[in-house]
């Protein structure tokens, strides 16, 4: 076998030789070793130094060699040592056996001088004493109590019932999730430091991780500069650290009027979804910034059309889906932007089939045209993060009729679940079916 120094196997060494081994030797296995080498020609014997000599330098830095460390500083001993000319390896050598006399009769205090003094010379890693790693234990122990605090503050029954409060208790209640969260990123950043000081090297991974803020900044000077490729990237990095990605629109412009449509076209799916704050039919207020982190479903409905009766008369395609998915962390809302509709209408729909989701009042269109809701029904699946997943029909199947040679298939089902089992989704885009959105002119 080779060994590790580089240098090729010598045929006549006697039984199964390798560094390992040698690691794994006492100091005095390796200095009878060393005395009989007088067998071995002056190769081996040279060999041999080398091997104890890098050994000695490796134990005065805290680690052994391991074969494969991507990691190894570019003034590592056996570059340095690869670098010398005969002579001053005979140096090396000769100062590497005296150190190891020195070393094996030191005192305890003694050696963690020398092992200081070996990592400034050689730039080996930091490595906390004893008392360091404990305190160090210490503060996370402490910073996981606060973490579990945080987030045992929020009572998950109240955060469902969210948009059932009074205005007053939801401005409470969002101003305690703030402080929650800025508890929670603050023990975490915490512990990571911990961390830190506790790996090889004292290299955190996420050290040289932009923080949020800063993300913002570039965002926003991406956003000016019509960059508009960087700011989606940006975007998905604030998302991934937990961070609410920022509007797209420039902050030195007034905001556009939303488009109408007939001039949206087909939306891309992966845009940030537009935030709204909309009336339910019977006076309820529903804003969409209150459920980030929930999958939501838009269902854009116009109960006078065929195509949205069939899914709740001769089906209950909507109802059924909304249910299936209620306990897996899904919102379901129905939109009804069509113009001359009323509350009384629309309350009767309702409570006919008993809706167990909200049924939005957009008769000004204007959320309706923000999401270019083209056809009733058409459907939107907005992602935990706030992005528009899928954008397109329910299914395949107008008025329960697919294409010949076609199974059905429903889209937005295919898609929640997806999301649920954290899966890329399979499908983005489809074209909506139905009739066309009565907007007010």
């Amino acid at each position: 076998m080779g060994l590790r120094a580089g240098v090729p196997e010598q045929p006549n060494l006697p039984g199964k030789f390798s560094v390992r081994r040698i690691n794994y030797c006492s100091w005095k296995s390796l200095s009878n070793l060393f005395w009989e080498a007088d067998i071995m020609n002056r190769n081996i014997v040279q060999l041999v130094a080398v091997l104890i000599a890098l050994m000695v330098a490796q134990i005065a830095f805290g680690q052994a060699d391991r074969p494969g460390r991507p990691d190894r500083p570019p003034g590592s001993v056996r570059q340095r040592y690869q670098g010398m000319t005969e002579a001053e390896r005979e140096e090396f050598r000769a100062d590497m056996e005296e150190r190891r006399k020195r070393f094996e009769n030191m005192s305890e205090e003694e050696r963690a001088k020398f092992r200081a003094e070996m990592r400034e010379r050689f730039g080996g890693p930091r490595i906390l004493s004893r008392e360091q790693q404990l305190e160090a234990i210490a503060v996370i122990e402490k910073q996981l109590a606060k973490l579990k605090a945080a987030v045992e503050s929020i009572d998950p029954d109240v955060r469902r019932q969210f948009r059932d409060l009074p205005e007053a208790e939801r401005a409470k209640l969002r101003e305690k999730m703030g402080i929650s969260m800025r508890d929670r990123q603050a023990a975490v950043r915490a512990i990571e430091q911990e961390l830190a000081k506790l790996r090889p090297g004292g290299r955190s991974p996420v050290q040289d991780r932009p923080g949020v803020n800063e993300l913002r900044a570039l965002h926003t000077l991406a956003v000016k500069e019509d960059a508009t490729e960087t700011a989606k990237r940006i975007e998905g990095m604030i998302a991934r650290y937990g961070g609410q990605p920022p509007s797209r629109i420039r902050p030195d412009e007034p905001r556009p009027r939303p488009p109408r449509p007939d001039s949206a076209g087909q939306a891309d799916a992966g845009r940030q979804a537009r935030p709204f704050e909309l009336k339910t039919f019977d006076g309820k207020s529903v804003n969409l910034a209150d459920y980030w982190g929930k999958t939501v479903v838009l269902e854009w409905l116009n109960f006078e059309c065929p195509f949205v009766k069939h899914h709740y008369e001769k089906s209950s395609t909507m109802i059924d889906l909304a249910k299936k998915y209620k306990d897996k962390g899904v919102v379901w809302f129905a939109i009804n932007s069509t113009s001359h509709t009323t509350p009384a209408a629309n309350q009767a729909f309702a409570a006919k089939h008993e809706l167990p989701y909200p049924l939005l009042d957009d008769r000004s269109g204007e959320v309706g045209r923000a999401y270019g809701a083209k056809t009733t029904p058409h459907m939107f699946v907005i992602t935990p993060g706030g992005r528009v997943a899928y954008d397109g029909a329910i299914d395949n199947s107008p008025l329960g009729r697919t294409l010949e040679g076609q199974q059905p298939v429903n889209y937005v089902d295919k898609v929640l679940a997806d999301i649920v089992a954290r899966k890329d989704v399979s499908v983005t885009n489809t074209k909506p079916y139905g009739c066309s959105v009565k907007y007010l002119k």
